[in-house]
C-alpha cells in the first residue's frame, strides 16, 4: 500500500472519531479501534499456484459506555468519509438504544488519557508480479504447500477524552510445508518487512536437508525421559502457552495461573532463562484497547525470577494493582526470549543422544496449577545419537513442567534467535510473533 493511501485512511479515521466526538452527549464515553488490511494472499500446492488474490479490508469496533454500563458495535470501514459516518452514526443511535437495558459493570474502566502515537513501517514487499516466480525458484522440483501473505496492516485507536493512536507496517509471512513421497512433510516459515532471496534459499536448502533425512526408516522411541534440543519454532509454542493462564495477573489473582508458584517465589526458573515483551522490535503496536500505551521494554522473568505480570486496567482497578499497558486478555503481545550461548555447531554434539524436535501441535495445560504442559512433537523431529542424526521419529505425546524444562533441566539456550511470526488469517492477518532462541533440556517426559 502506498503512503498516500495509508495517509488517506488515517484522515478518514480521524474525521468519524471527530465526529463521533462532536455527536456524544455530556455523560457518554466511547472507544474507536479501528483493523484495517490491504493484503495479496496466495496459496500454493504441489509448487503451483492454486489460489491467488488481494483482500482490501477494514472494521471498526465503536464502543458506547455510560452510567457504568457499555456495548459495542462493529461495522465496514471503507475510507470514504461519508460512508464511514453513516455506519457510525447509526452504530451509535443503535448502541443508545442498548445501553440502557443492560447491567452494570464496577470494573468498568473509562478512557480519560490524552496520549497519542504515530508509526508508520515502511518495508520491502515482493510486488504481485515478483510474488510467484520468487517463491517458487528454489522449489520447483519439490511437494511445496504454503501460503503467502503480504502487505499493509493498519490498527488505530481514539476515544471520547482526545487520544489518537495510528500503527501500520508493511510485512508478509509465508508459511509452508515440503512434503516427501511418504507424506513426511518438513514444516517452515519466512517472514519479515522486506523479502531477502539468500535467506529465503537458505530455509529451502536446510529444508531439503532435513526433508532428506526424513526419508530413512522411522525409529519409535519409547514412553520414558530423553535429552531434548527444542528448535525455536518449538520453543514460541511453549512460550505462547504464558498467554493463556500465565503471565496475566488476574489470572494469577483468581487463582488460574501456572506461575502462581514462581509469583508466590515459592520456585524459580533458570538463572538463563529471561523472558520479555520488547516494543522496540516495531511488530505491534504498543497501545492497547483503551489508548494505553506500553512501555518499550517490559520484563516479565528475569533470571529465573518473576517480576512483572501484565496487568490491564480493569484489572488494576478490580485489585488495586499498577496497569502497565497490557491489553484486554493480558496476553504476549511481542515476547522476546533472551539467547544464551549454545552455538549452531554445537547442538548436536552437545545433544549428543537424545532428541531432535522441530515443531509442536496440540498444545494444552495438563495441570495448569503446576505449569504441566502436554502436547505432541511434529514435522521433521529425529533421534540423534554420538552427536548425528540417526533417523526420524514417529509422532510422540509430551507432558512435563515448565518449572522443570525451563528450570532446573535447562541446559542452554541457542546463541541465536529466529522470530516465529503469527500467522494466523482467519478473520484478519494479525501483526506480531515472537523472538525466540532454541533450547536444550535435560531428561524431557514423553508419555506416549
Amino acid at each position: 500500500m502506498k503512503n498516500e493511501e495509508i495517509s488517506a485512511l488515517e484522515v478518514s479515521f480521524n474525521q468519524l472519531a471527530e465526529t463521533l466526538f462532536q455527536k456524544k452527549q455530556t455523560d457518554e464515553h466511547f472507544t474507536l479501534k479501528l483493523k484495517c488490511e490491504r493484503s495479496q494472499f496466495t496459496r500454493f500446492n504441489r509448487a503451483q499456484v492454486r489460489q491467488t488474490g488481494c483482500v482490501a479490508d477494514g472494521w471498526v469496533e465503536l464502543k458506547l459506555m455510560q452510567n457504568q454500563r457499555s456495548a459495542y458495535h462493529c461495522f465496514p470501514f471503507t475510507g470514504d468519509g461519508e460512508v464511514d459516518w453513516q455506519q457510525g452514526y447509526q452504530a451509535l443511535q443503535e448502541l443508545r438504544q442498548e445501553v440502557p437495558y443492560l447491567p452494570t459493570d464496577p470494573y468498568l474502566v473509562l478512557p480519560t488519557d490524552n496520549n497519542s502515537s504515530h508509526e508508520v513501517h515502511s518495508g520491502e514487499l515482493l510486488s504481485e508480479e515478483s510474488l510467484v516466480p520468487m517463491v517458487l525458484e528454489s522449489v520447483s522440483d519439490l511437494d511445496f504447500t504454503g501460503i503467502y501473505a503480504g502487505g499493509a496492516m493498519i490498527r488505530a485507536y481514539a476515544d471520547s477524552s482526545g487520544q489518537k493512536h495510528w500503527f501500520a507496517s508493511d510485512s508478509f509471512t509465508l508459511d509452508y510445508s515440503i512434503f516427501n513421497s511418504q507424506g513426511q512433510a518438513v514444516k517452515g516459515d519466512f517472514a519479515g518487512s522486506e523479502w531477502h532471496q539468500d535467506s529465503y534459499n537458505a530455509k529451502i536448502a536446510s529444508a531439503k536437508r532435513q526433508l532428506e533425512l526424513l526419508s530413512r526408516p522411522a525409529k519409535k522411541i519409547s514412553r520414558g525421559q530423553y535429552k531434548t534440543y527444542f528448535a525455536p519454532a518449538a520453543v514460541s509454542d511453549l512460550l505462547l502457552m504464558l498467554s493463556w493462564g500465565g503471565v496475566s495477573e488476574a489470572d494469577i489473582q483468581q487463582g488460574n495461573s501456572a506461575l502462581a508458584k514462581l509469583y508466590r517465589q515459592e520456585k524459580s526458573l533458570s538463572p538463563a532463562f529471561n523472558v520479555k515483551e520488547n516494543f522496540k522490535l516495531g511488530l505491534v503496536p504498543r497501545f492497547n484497547q483503551l489508548g494505553e500505551i506500553a512501555a518499550p521494554e517490559l520484563p516479565l522473568i528475569d533470571k529465573g525470577i518473576l517480576v512483572n505480570t501484565l496487568v490491564n486496567s480493569r484489572t488494576a482497578k478490580e485489585y488495586s494493582k499498577a496497569a502497565n499497558g497490557a491489553n484486554g486478555s493480558e496476553s504476549l503481545r511481542s515476547p522476546e526470549i533472551s539467547p544464551g550461548s549454545l552455538s549452531t555447531e554445537q547442538i548436536l554434539p552437545n545433544l549428543d543422544t537424545g532428541l531432535y524436535v522441530s515443531n509442536l501441535h496440540y498444545l494444552n495445560w495438563s495441570d495448569r496449577h503446576t505449569g504441566r504442559i502436554t502436547g505432541m512433537t511434529r514435522y521433521a523431529c529425529f533421534w540423534v545419537e554420538g552427536g548425528e542424526i540417526v533417523a526420524p521419529i514417529e509422532n510422540l505425546r509430551f507432558d512435563e513442567s515448565l518449572y522443570r524444562f525451563w528450570g532446573e533441566n535447562l541446559v542452554d539456550l541457542t546463541d541465536f534467535q529466529e522470530f516465529i511470526p503469527e500467522v494466523d488469517t482467519y478473520e484478519s492477518r494479525e501483526p506480531g510473533g515472537s523472538l525466540v532462541p532454541g533450547m536444550l533440556v535435560e531428561d524431557f517426559t514423553y508419555t506416549l
